[in-house]
């Protein structure tokens, strides 16, 4: 059996990565086959090859699949898939399956470096074409964004963690916004660290604005009822507040640091009248709601509910953006499309009502959406609700869900 280990004139890399994988499956295959007392399992296979079962398991789920192109990302890299192949020559494979193996590994090896320059970048190339590919791709490069950033900043937290409520205001022009802002776990990694985030509208029409707390009472600072201490699992955090305009910036007080500093944030926002509720006729502008990542975090969730009289008809789509260069972004601002982010994420619909928003690591969230509607005096059958759950949500990000607006 003759493998080619150079790209075949006229073949483009995709097809060349198809290729790649048929003929590493169809060697492969083969070889395992021989393996003597299959059918092989993992453990089975790990045992009679003298290799780990990971090794093991990872070629065999490589085999299982029927996609070329999932083939290439699920093997192991070309050195393990060697040395098992010098192992099922030892075990009894012919000499014919093992020199094919060799041959398609080859091909592998010489795909890596010339189209590659290693299984890293690889990788990167193969997760614009797989979608399995892509999730796994970005979900360990985040991760591993997440460390060196939350020890750089010397401060993290394990949940971020939002809702807020869009209803009619009470003028019929407008729409009230009311946010529930959470962080779970927030601790420092090092003494003498700032921590710090801030909330913000960017405003319409110039208005001032006016945020209340629950029972309706203008505010100045977080503390002054704003706060929802009982609802927090871990000790609530000391914060500063300092506004600024139409944004507050908070600051964390000392906690000490390290993992007995842990700390649980936790306050409401009610802002009547806050955004308008239709745009002019051919503006084509739209509505939306954003969480920006201030402080690095394992997780991310934004509920989004909203009232069956707001945005009929409209779905609302997920837009990311890199606000490190020209801040936070308006969906409406076309010149930062330039600025969008494009990950593999995604909106979940929680149908009617918050009965479907539990969140397993914030064991009261469904009590406490329950607590703001009955202190609002607002109906949850009347909201249909929208998550984004992100897993370590990229430090310096704007995560929106924008919406079409009714024109007037």
């Amino acid at each position: 059996m003759t493998v080619e280990t150079t790209q075949a004139p006229g073949e483009g890399l995709e097809q060349r990565v198809v290729r790649t994988g048929q003929e590493l499956r169809l060697a492969l295959a083969r070889l395992v086959a021989e393996v003597p007392g299959g059918p092989q399992g993992p453990q089975r296979l790990a045992t009679a090859l003298g290799l780990d079962k990971v090794l093991a398991s990872r070629l065999l789920k490589a085999l299982r699949t029927s996609d070329p192109m999932a083939v290439v990302h699920r093997l192991p890299g070309p050195e393990p898939l060697r040395r098992a192949t010098r192992a099922a020559r030892k075990a009894g494979a012919s000499a014919e399956a093992v020199r094919a193996a060799l041959a398609a590994i080859d091909g592998f090896d010489v795909l890596i470096r010339e189209e590659a320059g290693d299984r890293s970048s690889l990788d990167a190339i193969l997760s614009a074409w797989l979608p399995e590919a892509r999730r796994e791709f970005e979900l360990r490069r985040k991760q591993a964004a997440f460390k060196a950033l939350s020890q750089l900043k010397g401060a993290y937290a394990d949940l971020d963690h939002s809702a807020v409520f869009l209803s009619p205001a009470a003028d019929g022009v407008n729409l009230d916004v009311v946010w529930l802002i959470g962080m779970s776990g927030l601790q420092r990694l090092r003494p003498g660290v700032v921590v710090k985030f801030d909330t913000r509208r960017l405003a319409a029409g110039g208005r001032p604005r006016r945020p209340t707390n629950l029972e309706g009472r203008e505010l100045e600072g977080l503390d002054e009822g704003l706060r929802l201490d009982e609802y927090c699992n871990a000790p609530p955090a000391p914060l500063e507040a300092r506004p600024v305009g139409d944004v507050v910036h908070y600051t964390l007080g000392d906690i000490g640091f390290g993992p007995r500093s842990g700390v649980d944030i936790l306050f409401s926002e009610v802002n009547r009248a806050e955004i308008p509720r239709f745009v002019p006729v051919g503006s084509a502008r739209r509505g939306y709601v954003f969480a920006d990542v201030k402080v690095p975090a394992k997780k991310l969730y934004l509920d989004v509910f909203v009232h069956r009289d707001v945005y009929p008809q409209s779905e609302p789509e997920l837009v990311l953006y890199d606000t490190t260069i020209d801040g936070v972004a308006s969906v409406n601002d076309r010149s930062r499309d330039i600025d969008r982010l494009d990950l593999y994420e995604t909106v979940q619909p929680l149908g009617t009502g918050v009965g479907k928003a539990d969140i397993a690591d914030v064991p009261r969230w469904i009590e406490l959406l329950g607590h703001v509607l009955t202190k609002l005096g607002w109906d949850a059958q009347d909201f249909r609700g929208y998550r984004v759950e992100i897993d370590y949500p990229i430090y310096g990000s704007q995560v929106v869900l924008a919406f079409a607006v009714p024109e007037v």
